[in-house]
């Protein structure tokens, strides 16, 4: 993925994940990078951030989407992930 808008490097939460972006007239599958970072300093949110790579596709504007979360809900999110994985792993035993 060239010419990224985040910064990916050894600390970056995922780098390589599958993602689909889906519009009213699209659907358009990709690899991506996920990251969750926060300021060094004086942090005063969690900030999830996605990236899909749109180098093979033109029409797929270049761009990131980051939520801006506060430690209640970056902890629920982070709840709500781990239950769902263990959803998959008990389907998949």
């Amino acid at each position: 993925m060239s010419d990224r808008l985040m910064r990916v490097n050894a600390y970056t939460t995922l780098d390589y994940v599958e993602a689909t972006a889906t519009g009213h007239e699209f659907e358009f599958d990709s690899v991506a990078v996920a990251n969750a970072t926060t300021d060094r300093e004086e942090p005063d949110c969690v900030r999830f951030q996605v990236e899909l790579d749109n180098a093979t596709d033109q029409h797929f504007p270049k761009h990131m989407t980051e939520l801006e979360l506060t430690p209640d809900q970056a902890r629920e999110l982070a709840s709500e992930l781990e239950k769902y994985a263990d959803r998959v792993e008990d389907a998949a035993e």
